[in-house]
């Protein structure tokens, strides 16, 4: 094996001890039209657009905590771009 497998990625479910997997990350941009102002574009004549982000994007931060996400240090602008997720199963 050249590479190792990345490890599986899960966050934790609120109230057990359970950890739920993340195989795929759904993200819709300019989906309101502040941010897409903000992007420069104009919300009446373009629409959202969908794409998508690997699992391994996901930086778990537990409530009340602060998470703390690395990046190149010569890195001139970075955007969070995040916005809170959640999954709900029934």
């Amino acid at each position: 094996m050249i590479f190792a497998p990345a490890p599986a990625v899960a966050v934790p479910v609120v109230g057990s001890s359970d950890q739920f997997p993340v195989r795929r990350i759904y993200c819709v941009g300019r989906n309101y039209e502040a941010h897409a102002r903000e992007m420069g574009h104009d919300p009446e004549r373009e629409p959202p657009f969908f794409f998508a982000k690997p699992a391994d994007a996901v930086l778990y931060v537990a409530l009340g905590a602060t998470g703390e996400f690395p990046y190149p240090l010569q890195s001139r602008s970075l955007r969070d771009g995040t916005r809170g997720g959640n999954r709900q199963a029934r």
